[in-house]
């Protein structure tokens, strides 16, 4: 048997998996149960994200699955803190997350003119807006 801590053992065969599929090595993390730390709630100050995100590394740093749960971040393209490293973090490492950080999705995100959802139209080079309801093929410019 080995022993993590003085509270979680698992047989010495055991294995730890990870990315994708398997995520058994969750229950050994010591974020178990703090996810609090390790997502920024909204509207948060930078000072208090510094030390949100302080307290959150200082946990993977000591964590037996940190390699795993960083890795599983990183295939993944997952948000928030993990395995000690930061969205942004991961994308200077060259994993891309599926939307820039900071920005919502097109589907909320709105232009500029005439507040017209951005799955519903498209801006054009003139400034106006071409309006796309159904088939794109009958589409309106709005000035």
């Amino acid at each position: 048997m080995t022993t993590l801590d003085t509270h979680t053992s698992f047989p010495d065969d055991f294995e730890i998996r990870g990315p994708i599929g398997d995520i058994d090595w969750t229950q050994f993390a010591n974020c178990k149960g703090k996810t609090h730390l390790f997502f920024a709630p909204k509207a948060e100050r930078p000072q208090a994200r510094a030390r949100r995100e302080a307290k959150a590394r200082s946990l993977c740093n000591s964590c037996v699955v940190q390699a795993t749960c960083k890795e599983f971040a990183r295939v993944n393209r997952e948000y928030g803190l993990w395995g000690g490293e930061s969205e942004e973090e991961r994308h200077l490492a060259g994993f891309t997350i599926a939307a820039p950080v900071g920005l919502r999705s097109a589907k909320y995100r709105h232009l500029r003119t005439n507040g017209v959802p951005a799955d519903v139209a498209m801006a054009t080079t003139d400034g106006s807006v071409v309006m796309i309801e159904g088939d794109a093929s009958a589409a309106s410019v709005a000035h």
